[in-house]
């Protein structure tokens, strides 16, 4: 059968619509409000320099196309996500202008956003102050024209682009024009002006800056001033014929510079921009046109997550917080008893670095290993295993330098885990490694018997940060096949084994997408058989086309599926061929990024967690790893956390046939089934029941 897909990058933008439109519920606090229209715009600056630089450079020809893609297929994707892009900020610039800032003005919260909105002596004497004794000292207006040499934009900067006129001139004189850097290093983005009774005054510093203008250019008449920004390509490439450490770290360091001077893949300028001023500026700084996109007269709202607001406006009713589990005096103990599994944000990542802290300072404890994916700054993590090595622990951490925009920050940690006494391993040619897994071998002190090893598989990164952030799962076991699988897979990362053997953990490249398949035609065998088959599937992105196809394939025989998938899903729900196939989108407070697997099983269902998602670079050119939940509770607690999230009708939506979000629910009413906060509530009350 001749199947059909979403594009991947226009479900992408399918998926961070559903975050803008987080912005435009009225129910949530205004400071979390605006927080997603950070998110939002952040993730976009992002999908252009990697996604859309991509496509735009087969479409000029800076890159051959590979075969996946021709050039007019790429012209034309570029020109889809364009309109697309130009929809969606449209309906940013409605949500922040008609329903954020008037809901900060009754807040009393108010941006003055012009000079003429500076209007009582005491805000324009400050305004008039803070930019002579704050700003002007770090400004630098640099001429711009086709015959003077134009100065270079930096990547993700802001500028401001001022069109002036000399006062005396001739008749005809041509008006001239000048950028200037925003100097954020030294003066906030968002500058307070004195409160005036209870009621708090805000301004851009570019609009402080623009309300000064005169000053900067003293015997000139100011026409107009417009921010603009570019983006540049970010995404980097590593030669896999490094075949040793300091080459690869040498061209990780290269490559990563590099970044900062690659190639425009984005013009982004103030929608109101005249059309004569724009082409002056996209000649003078040679920009295609293709590379245009109009923006808002304020651009980088992801700066919006800065913002200086009071403490009410961003504090969220009933927000789920961190719980310490009870009884938990020894990790070690608890799980040789029996698996243990923990639930970010709603379980305290503290309960993570209490395992590192016991591995650390057991003496039962020989040998530590870790993988590293992202960390935190000053992370905890790191700095526990640093103990765990000099307390005489062997500790092995293999480090990943390819994790996009984290190569350096991976690499200095790296570095001062070696300077520690911690063996590093680093990225294998061709691969990147995903895999979120830790593994503590024991023996006794006294007659060096083996004790169980502790194992630690989990769908998210060692980073005490996003733990806070991101809802997670983690689970601890000492079975002793997946602690020998999972030392397997060490041992494999440290080149000891070319041809692996996992019996129960799932790894990527090796059994994963066999065991998959296997696990899906059990279904459809069943649902041929006239029994109950089921499977529901919990990940961040689904784009493989063979797996989409074995989902067809089960659909058709019968097999009812409902996915939860966050972000890029290329299945098409809704057609014959897709009949028995749901998708639902969650977007809330934390984002959804475990990844839990369902299958049915005739009633003795099969679950298991782990790292990948269903995308062609996870299953096929990366190391990840993936458990069974074998503990029966266990198995009961991840099925009531995928029911929760299919019944959710407040932030849940269904993916239609054309790849739209569809409210699962007319009107989200506070009230109604809200998956994040009634997870919460169920481990909350679980927990208590200890």
């Amino acid at each position: 059968m001749d199947y059909q897909y979403f594009k991947r990058d226009i479900s992408w933008l399918s998926f961070n619509y559903r975050v803008l439109l987080e912005a435009d519920d009225d129910t949530l606090p205004i400071g979390e409000r605006l927080n997603f229209i950070s998110i939002y715009s952040s993730n976009l600056e992002e999908f252009y320099k990697v996604r859309v630089a991509d496509h735009k450079a087969v479409a000029t020809g800076k890159i051959p196309a590979d075969g996946a893609e021709t050039v007019q297929e790429a012209m034309e994707l570029v020109e889809e996500i364009n309109r697309e892009v130009n929809r969606q900020l449209e309906e940013r610039v409605r949500i922040f202008e008609q329903k954020l800032l008037p809901a900060l003005r009754r807040a009393h919260v108010v941006f003055l956003q012009s000079r003429s909105e500076v209007q009582t002596p005491e805000h324009q004497s400050f305004v008039r102050t803070y930019f002579r004794e704050e700003v002007l000292p770090y400004l630098a207006p640099v001429p711009v024209g086709r015959d003077k040499v134009v100065s270079f934009l930096r990547n993700d900067r802001l500028y401001l682009s001022v069109r002036v006129k000399p006062r005396q001139r001739e008749e005809g004189t041509p008006p001239e024009y000048f950028v200037m850097k925003l100097p954020y290093s030294k003066a906030p983005r968002f500058v307070e002006l004195p409160r005036r009774g209870n009621t708090y005054y805000i301004m851009y510093l570019e609009d402080i800056i623009k309300a000064n203008l005169d000053v900067i250019f003293p015997g000139y008449e100011v026409e107009s001033a417009y921010c603009i920004k570019i983006s540049r390509d970010a995404d980097i490439v590593i030669d896999e014929g490094a075949t040793n450490a300091p080459q690869l770290i040498e061209q990780v360091r290269a490559k990563v510079k590099r970044r900062k001077t690659g190639v425009i893949c984005r013009f982004v300028y103030d929608r109101s921009m005249p059309a004569d001023y724009l082409a002056f500026l996209t000649d003078a700084y040679h920009i295609d046109k293709r590379e245009l996109v109009p923006g808002d007269k304020h651009l980088n709202l992801e700066d919006l997550r800065r913002l200086p607001l009071p403490d009410a406006l961003r504090q969220l009713p009933g927000k789920p917080q961190p719980m310490v589990l009870a009884g938990l005096d020894s990790i070690f103990r608890r799980v040789e008893r029996k698996d243990l599994l923990l639930h970010y944000p709603y379980h305290s990542f503290g309960h993570f670095l209490q395992f590192l802290h016991e591995a650390a300072t057991d003496a039962s404890v020989h040998e530590v290993m870790l993988t590293q994916y992202r960390v935190a700054d000053n992370s905890a993590v790191i700095n526990t295993l640093i103990s765990a090595a000099r307390n005489g622990k062997k500790v092995t951490v293999f480090v990943e330098l390819k994790a996009r925009f984290d190569e350096e920050h991976n690499l200095a940690t790296a570095q001062l885990m070696e300077a520690s006494g911690i063996r590093i391993l680093y990225s294998l040619p061709g691969l990147k490694v995903h895999a979120k897994v830790a593994l503590v071998l024991r023996r006794d002190p006294a007659t060096g018997h083996k004790l169980p090893g502790m194992a630690y598989i989990s769908t998210g990164n060692f980073n005490e940060k996003t733990a806070t952030l991101y809802a997670d799962c983690g689970l601890f076991t000492s079975n002793p096949v997946l602690v020998n699988d999972l030392h397997t897979l060490f041992r494999t990362l440290r080149g000891k084994v070319e041809a692996p053997v996992f019996h129960r953990l799932l790894v990527a490249r090796f059994n994963l997408i066999a065991e998959l398949s296997r696990l899906l035609r059990e279904e459809m065998a069943l649902a041929r058989q006239g029994k109950a088959a089921r499977v529901i599937l919990k990940m961040n992105a689904l784009q493989d086309p063979a797996m989409i196809d074995l989902l067809y394939e089960a659909s058709q025989a019968g097999v009812q599926i409902d996915l939860i998938v966050r972000g890029i899903c290329c299945l098409i729900p809704g057609r014959e061929f897709s009949r028995n196939i749901r998708v639902t989108r969650l977007v809330d407070t934390f984002l959804e990024h475990a990844r839990v697997w369902y299958f049915g099983g005739g009633g003795k269902p099969k679950l298991f967690l782990g790292s990948p998602d269903w995308m062609k670079r996870n299953l096929y050119r990366r190391i990840e790893a993936v458990a069974p939940v074998l503990d029966p509770d266990l198995k009961q607690e991840l099925t009531d956390m995928l029911h929760l999230q299919l019944a959710d009708r407040r932030k849940a939506v269904w993916l239609n046939p054309e790849g739209r979000n569809v409210w699962k629910s007319a009107c989200p009413a506070r009230e109604k089934a809200r998956a994040q906060y009634d997870f919460y509530e169920y481990l909350r009350r679980k927990n208590t029941d200890l």
